[in-house]
């Protein structure tokens, strides 16, 4: 065959490239600039909280102000992550109806740091997700990108949100492209998202900011049967622990909307609730991040990687602390409860079929995450990237294996399925939403039993 080359692909290549480096490089140090003040906000809030632990009592009020404060001027804001998606699937289908809006970050940025001054349990990654999305949306608008553009840049905020505050670029840059479509990835961004990530992470760090650093100390052993089949395991376990918690924060978000007329008594009700459950337990270990405490008694995620840094049930009461606060209108992320949920259950499976504790809190870590969001690639290159190489093929086991035990549900309903995991007849421009609302719920399950009791009854 004759050697064959086109010099025009390559100016042209070039040429995109130079150009998402001038348009994305601006975008990323913004966010990481962003996300870099939204971490060192967090972490006052944080001190606040436990050095004040009566604001507590005040949870309940400032979940009301929150959703004032949406109601009155948050508008499209309100729609969070699963916006961003519709407007990131909106432009790929030509549609430009549906608008980012710039108030999203500094509202985002607001309710998160309030939710965890006075002790909601919800996360970060939300709030840099969306703040990224917006700022890259309001750039967008001054540089009058088009559509397919502007989609990118979107892609390109979402990564570099992800990226910075986490501290983990490559996972970010993944995550923004598989989190769109259940099994499909969006190659196209796949260079702006890169960029982005790394550049963003980078100015975040660049303001001081220092990410919390975890190791599993376990010598990673051989490929070998026994452990892996206890891997195996828990990763179908951690895969139903993400659906639980997905189906219980959509389950109690609908149900407090069908029972509470008023928006604002939602998260009054919510902070009671948190309230109630703090002094019930007798702990204040599930409120906030739990990342790390300066309490050595405290259950947190870094407890968790070492031998009685957990209880059997400590999992539990966070994904039930997380749901309830989230569920009743607090805003806020939901992968660092993820995270503390994941690692707390690999602890207590871990001293349930006696592995190693720390390689499988850092399993439950990843592979709750990957279940919970359908992005198992980009977990385990989280895994790569905060725990290092040596386990990637655990890594790799618990990550796609939750994610197919996780089945077509998640926490973002406007993912769409782009290739389903059976074949169940949706279509790729389903989205989960369409797919919950097609799964019978428990008044139906319970009725059809009824129906097939009074049946043999008959009989």
């Amino acid at each position: 065959m004759p050697f064959r080359w086109s010099p025009r692909e390559h100016v042209t290549l070039g040429a995109y490239l130079i150009k998402w480096i001038c348009i994305v490089t601006p975008v990323s140090i913004a966010i990481g600039a962003a996300c870099a003040l939204f971490l060192w906000l967090l972490d006052l809030a944080t001190q606040l909280r436990i050095d004040t632990p009566w604001l507590l009592f005040l949870l309940p009020l400032a979940g009301a102000a929150i959703s004032m404060l949406y109601s009155r001027v948050g508008h499209l804001a309100e729609g969070g992550n699963n916006l961003l998606m519709d407007a990131i699937h909106g432009h790929e289908n030509g549609d430009s109806g549906i608008v980012v809006p710039r108030r999203m970050a500094p509202l985002i940025l607001a309710a998160t740091i309030i939710s965890h001054l006075f002790g909601g349990s919800v996360g970060r990654e939300g709030t840099a997700v969306q703040m990224g999305g917006s700022i890259a949306a309001t750039i967008g608008r001054w540089f009058r990108l088009n559509l397919t553009d502007m989609r990118t840049l979107l892609m390109a905020g979402i990564a570099a949100g992800f990226g910075a505050v986490f501290g983990t670029p490559l996972t970010g840059a993944v995550f923004a492209m598989e989190v769109l479509a259940v099994g499909r990835m969006s190659y196209d961004a796949l260079i702006p998202c890169l960029i982005a990530a790394i550049v963003a992470d980078k100015a975040c760090v660049a303001w001081g900011i220092h990410h919390t650093h975890y190791s599993i100390a376990t010598v990673a052993p051989d490929f070998v049967g026994l452990l892996t089949a206890k891997v195996i395991l828990a990763a179908v376990i951690f895969g139903l622990v993400s659906v639980l918690f997905a189906e219980l924060i959509h389950g109690i978000n609908h149900t407090f909307k069908r029972a509470i007329s008023r928006p604002w008594l939602r998260p009054v009700l919510g902070g009671l609730l948190v309230i109630a459950l703090t002094y019930l337990l007798g702990t204040r270990d599930y409120l906030g991040l739990g990342v790390s405490s300066p309490d050595p008694h405290t259950v947190t995620i870094l407890s968790s990687f070492l031998p009685n840094g957990a209880t059997p049930w400590s999992w539990w009461w966070k994904l039930l602390f997380t749901v309830v606060t989230l569920g009743s209108g607090f805003k806020g992320g939901e992968v660092t409860p993820l995270f503390f949920i994941g690692a707390a259950l690999g602890n207590a499976l871990a001293v349930l079929m006696n592995a190693p504790v720390d390689l499988f809190a850092g399993l439950g870590f990843i592979a709750v995450f990957a279940g919970a969001t359908n992005t198992p690639l980009a977990c385990t290159l989280m895994g790569i990237e905060l725990f290092g190489s040596q386990y990637t093929l655990y890594f790799a086991i618990a990550c796609f294996l939750s994610y197919l035990c996780s089945g077509h549900s998640g926490i973002y309903l406007s993912q769409r399925i782009g290739t389903p995991k059976l074949k169940t007849g949706f279509t790729p421009s389903a989205s989960l939403r369409d797919a919950r609302e097609l799964r019978p719920g428990w008044g139906t399950f319970l009725a059809r039993r009824r129906s097939a009791q009074s049946d043999t009854g008959k009989g």
